[in-house]
């Protein structure tokens, strides 16, 4: 082998080597720009339940591929000490939404929305679906009694639905939604309402007024206008009069009377008629 041919061999595997490295140059440069930008931000490191405070325990840094969630939260320090507006579960980024205002604390009033209040009404195990009430659910509220200017009677009863598709904020001191579904026997319940409705389930909520809550499908999310019901239309119309059994009471005769006729030595009587007849 000439050692001309040793050259030119050596100069094309040099030549090849630098084109190869260009290539790889320029693909790896494409490659990487192409690659998307990664982000941390806060996560739950654990189930967070509705009203919880975080704690540093509970909050972590994950990182997210691509544009960020709306109102992430960057730093986890931002996240500690409020409470959870709802349930965040394990490895989920943190939202402001999700989260109550710095300062507002937790528990049943960082749940409650802006312009909106919580009202507890008085249950019993009788009263409707109390026992089977649970947070998330929603309910309509029944108010009867007797109205006023009415005598307080049976008759007089008047049924109406007064409020609906009202959230159940809570049942008895329990925020949390169960899980498995089971019932709960509990003495108050609390109704997520308007200032409005506030004033109409207070006035409603006094001893001559019964409270009975109806349970609801949540997805049916329509406010009906029902009339409100009489004790009396349950019978389709006014009860008929008593009827008192036993011997009936017999009207007195009338009494007759008479005058006195004098004729000379004689003396007769001469009727005349009957008291309360006839003349």
């Amino acid at each position: 082998m000439s050692r001309r041919f040793l050259t030119i061999l050596l100069v094309a595997f040099v030549i090849a080597g630098g084109c190869a490295y260009m290539v790889y140059r320029i693909v790896g440069n494409r490659l990487g720009s192409a690659k998307p930008a990664t982000t941390r931000i806060a996560a739950a490191t654990t189930d967070i339940k509705l009203g919880q405070i975080l704690t540093p325990s509970d909050v972590t840094t994950t990182e997210i591929v691509g544009p960020l969630p709306q109102g992430a939260i960057l730093n986890p320090k931002d996240a500690i000490g409020r409470g959870a507006l709802s349930e965040i579960y394990q490895g989920e980024p943190i939202l402001q939404s999700r989260l109550a205002a710095p300062g507002s604390g937790g528990g049943l009033a960082a749940t409650i929305p802006k312009g909106m209040r919580a009202i507890a009404v008085r249950v019993d195990q009788v009263v409707g679906v109390a026992g089977f009430v649970t947070p998330g659910m929603r309910v309509d509220v029944i108010a009867s009694g007797t109205p006023p200017g009415v005598n307080d009677t049976n008759e007089g009863l008047v049924s109406r639905i007064i409020l609906q598709n009202i959230e159940v904020l809570s049942a008895g001191t329990d925020i949390q939604k169960d899980a498995s579904g089971k019932p709960q026997q509990v003495q108050v319940v609390n109704l997520l309402v308007t200032p409005e409705e506030a004033e109409t389930l207070s006035l409603a909520s006094n001893q001559q007024v019964r409270i009975q809550l109806v349970l609801r499908n949540p997805l049916d999310t329509k406010v009906n206008k029902v009339p409100a019901t009489a004790m009396s239309n349950l019978f389709g119309g006014p009860a008929p009069a008593p009827v008192h059994a036993g011997r009936r009471e017999r009207k007195a005769a009338p009494q007759a009377y008479s005058i006195e006729v004098i004729n000379g030595s004689k003396v007769s009587q001469q009727p005349v008629g009957n008291i309360g007849g006839k003349h």
